[in-house]
């Protein structure tokens, strides 16, 4: 049974491509290790892991990678390491489905808005730098292609050029953006970017917040103001925390996902730049570890670059020869 056909060519010729710098020292790293050798053995696994974790898979992740192959081997008698990119491809792309979404409805490459409210409301978090308002951009792009009416809030007011990148993008885009311009309180920001996407039938309000890590508690304190401020026009915005992670940082990004899941409740997750690293290996381990979907992914600087995340057409892409 196939499991790799759910993307369109187009979308998986990117992907593969976007992610040739991790998949190349994969198997670089790989062929060294396996010199050598016909068969999957001790030695062989031991290798594996340390390549794995220099992906930045993480090493819980790693742990049941390793314990999955092991059994598989076990299993199967003799395994020949020409067979192991298919191994892993198998055992990782299982591992991950564990966690699929069982009640999604929507094709695998599909930009879509949940059903059961007007407007979708998401709330992006992330530190400066991990290309969280470029990803806001971007999303607002997709779906006014899909002929949805999109509404962003520019509520990272700390930074003017997170303001005058937001605009940027609403105007490039041609979808409106709330803004009360560098200084001023986010949460009202985020009320009015509300208030606008209910008074305009809006599908989709984005509201980007201000990236700071160095105060956990302000951190807090300002995400909780900024959602009980939406709840007064929409009692139970917002319905999606989407928290921005860059994947070239590797094992920082693990580091930054603990921290806002501990600030605030992060309901699903974007991991960006996966085109500029070796460490693509960081998605499967955060996928894996928090239990919390990776909804996009980032393989380029174009706007069609901003990818659905697929746990299979990942796997595929990552570990194919």
């Amino acid at each position: 049974m196939a499991l790799f056909g759910l993307f369109s060519k187009e979308k998986k010729e990117t992907l593969d491509k976007g992610l040739e710098k991790s998949k190349d020292s994969f198997f670089s790293k790989m062929s060294k290790a396996i010199a050598g050798k016909s068969t999957v053995d001790e030695e062989v696994l031991d290798e594996l892991e340390i390549i794995l974790a220099s992906s930045d898979v993480g090493v819980d992740t790693i742990i049941k990678i390793i314990d999955r192959i092991e059994a598989r081997v076990a299993r199967d008698k003799y395994v020949s390491t020409s067979e192991l990119d298919k191994l892993l491809r198998e055992e990782i792309a299982a591992l991950l489905a564990e966690h699929d979404d069982a009640s999604a409805t929507h094709k695998a490459d599909d930009f879509y808005i949940p059903e059961g409210h007007k407007p979708h409301v998401i709330l992006v978090v992330g530190v400066n730098g991990v290309g969280k308002t470029t990803t806001i951009g971007k999303l607002a792009a997709q779906f006014k292609k899909q002929h949805k009416k999109v509404v962003l809030g520019a509520a990272d007011t700390f930074r003017a050029a997170a303001v005058d990148q937001i605009k940027l993008w609403g105007e490039r885009v041609g979808v409106p953006v709330v803004s009360h311009g560098m200084n001023t309180d986010p949460a009202s920001v985020a009320f009015d970017a509300v208030k606008q996407g209910v008074e305009q039938d809006a599908d989709l309000v984005i509201v980007d917040t201000a990236g700071r890590l160095h105060n956990k508690v302000n951190l807090m304190n300002e995400l909780s103001k900024i959602k009980r401020v939406m709840q007064k026009v929409i009692p139970d915005a917002p319905h999606e925390v989407l928290l921005v992670l860059d994947g070239s940082t590797g094992q920082n990004a693990f580091l930054q996902a603990k921290e806002f899941t501990r600030a605030t409740e992060v309901t699903s997750l974007a991991v960006t730049k996966l085109d500029g690293t070796a460490k693509g290996g960081v998605v499967i381990g955060i996928s894996d570890q928090f239990q919390i979907p990776v909804k996009y992914i980032g393989v380029g600087e174009r706007v069609d670059d901003l990818q659905v995340f697929n746990r299979m057409e990942f796997v595929d892409s990552l570990f194919k020869k």
